[in-house]
Formats: structure tokens, C-alpha cells, sequence
């Protein structure tokens, strides 16, 4: 038995709000418990009435999927699962720019969040109705982790089903995004169940589109740096045709290409890699 709850908190970045995944009959597995919104914890309260939660489980520590934690742990006494602390997971080159400095763009680090039981790619959480298989899939957040539930995948935030996703350093890393939906694509899967947004229900087309979305996004900041020196900021500009509300988000993206480009070689970067360095073309 699978239900969702979602909750209250709609917004540019989180869509119609997060998705809080409801896991069994008898005993249950909260998969993402979602904003620290009061009203959000009765309700999933009131949706567990006369069942037993076995397990929280937490895809990564942003805010929108993990400050319910405290709250729903203390009324249910279920253990919490996720990757690690919430700094834990990331790429060398973004634990480098972190002890450099780097702050990320406001995305909702949840610095508190401590996992009663910390899970590897491969391991499994069960009870005598289901089955969850994690699976470490870094990108959006160095921590991530996805969850195979028969042919189906809880994928919080790394694929959504209503908008790409952001993708914003330290904690957010494109070249592991990259790899982590082409590890996705090798998956006999059926359906996709998001942190935001509908279910997916055709995955192989929905990766294939943000692999080839990311690609294209990456040919344009080349071609916009053959104008010259710029930072990520003026590059979004030239490149989004988005909302003014959006253009933060944007930005965090380009810098994230550019982050990944600085790595292979093929931009540099004027003085120390930040947000708002200006980049070129390499040589």
C-alpha cells in the first residue's frame, strides 16, 4: 500500500509542495517527512493512526524533506535513516570549495539533521510487507539517496516531475548528477515517485530529456563565454528566460556548469571559483 502526502509548501523551487510517501499497511515507512509545518506532522499522524511506523527515511537533509524529523521521531519512536550528516557524500572538488569558503545559495541546509541509521549504496531497509534498496545517487545533494521499492524508485530530488532540478555547490555537484542519472537509465524501472510533483511514469524518457537538457545548457555557456569574461550571474541572463523570482536559482545552476567545466579544463576562472567570480574560456 503507497500513498502521498503533500505538503504545505508550494513555492518556485519545491512546486506544488514536497511529497511525504506513506509505505505499508500495518507498518509503515515514512519516506521524506517533509517542512517542520505542524499541520503536515498531524497529518501524517492521523494517515499512521492504528499502524506502526518502522522507519523515517530521508532521501537528503534540505529543509523541505527533513525538519519534520525531530517532530514525527518523538511522536512515533521509529528510527531515522538517511545518507549521514548533512555535509557528508560530497565530491572532492566541492569539499574543497566548502573548506574554501563556498557557501551555497539559501537551498535549506538542514545542519542538524543526524540519521539514527546511516545507509550505504546497497543496503536495505525491510519490514514483512516491503522491501527498500538505497541507492547512493549524489547530484543534487552529496547525501542523496534514492530508494527501489519493486520496479519503483523514490527518487526525492534528483529527478522531479514538474522541473529540472536545481543543482547549486557545495552541495549540489553536476558531474555526480550526471552520472547519477545515467547509473538511473541502466534501472529496469517502471515508475519514478518524486519528492515535488506527480509520479513519473515513463523514467527512461524523463533521464534521457535531463541528460540532454544539461548538455544543451552547457553548449550555451560555451557559446555565451565566446563573447568574452563573465560571471555566472550576467551568464544566466543571457541564457534563462525565466521569471525574475527564478534568476537566483538560475545562477546557482550556471555556476554549478561552470564548477564542472573549470574541473575538465575547459573554462577558468578569474581568481577563486565562487558565485561570483568571473569565467573564460580556457587558453
Amino acid at each position: 500500500m503507497l500513498r502521498v502526502l503533500r505538503a504545505n509548501n508550494p513555492s518556485p523551487l519545491t512546486g506544488p509542495g514536497t511529497n511525504t510517501w506513506l509505505l505499508g499497511r500495518r507498518q509503515i515507512a515514512v519516506i521524506d517527512p517533509g517542512p517542520d509545518d505542524p499541520a503536515h506532522v498531524a497529518a501524517i499522524l492521523e494517515a499512521v493512526r492504528g499502524a506502526e511506523v518502522t522507519a523515517i527515511v530521508v532521501t537528503h537533509a534540505h529543509l523541505d524533506h527533513s525538519a519534520a524529523v525531530p517532530a514525527l521521531a518523538a511522536a512515533t519512536g521509529a528510527p531515522v535513516m538517511g545518507f549521514g550528516a548533512p555535509t557528508a557524500g560530497r565530491s572532492p572538488v566541492m569539499a574543497r570549495l566548502a573548506a574554501e569558503g563556498l557557501a551555497g545559495g539559501g537551498e535549506g541546509l538542514d545542519a542538524g539533521f543526524t540519521p539514527d541509521r546511516r545507509l550505504a549504496d546497497g543496503d536495505a531497509i525491510e519490514s514483512g510487507e516491503w522491501r527498500l534498496t538505497a541507492l547512493w545517487t549524489p547530484g543534487h545533494f552529496g547525501g542523496h539517496l534514492a530508494f527501489r521499492w519493486d520496479r519503483s524508485l523514490f527518487v526525492g530530488d534528483l529527478v522531479l516531475g514538474w522541473a529540472t532540478t536545481l543543482i547549486s555547490p557545495p552541495d549540489g555537484d553536476l558531474t555526480d548528477y550526471m552520472r547519477s542519472l545515467e547509473r538511473l537509465a541502466g534501472l529496469s524501472l517502471d515508475r519514478f515517485l518524486p519528492g515535488h510533483g506527480n509520479p513519473i511514469e515513463d523514467p527512461a524518457a524523463r533521464l534521457s530529456f535531463l541528460a540532454a537538457h544539461r548538455r544543451a545548457r552547457t553548449a550555451e555557456l560555451l557559446a555565451a563565454l565566446r563573447d568574452g569574461p563573465a560571471d555566472p550571474a550576467t551568464l544566466a541572463r543571457r541564457i534563462y528566460d525565466v521569471a525574475p523570482e527564478i534568476l537566483p536559482a538560475a545562477t546557482r545552476n550556471v555556476f554549478a556548469h561552470l564548477v564542472a567545466l573549470e574541473a575538465l579544463g575547459a573554462v577558468a576562472s578569474e581568481g577563486p571559483v565562487s558565485p561570483t567570480a568571473r569565467f573564460a574560456l580556457a587558453g
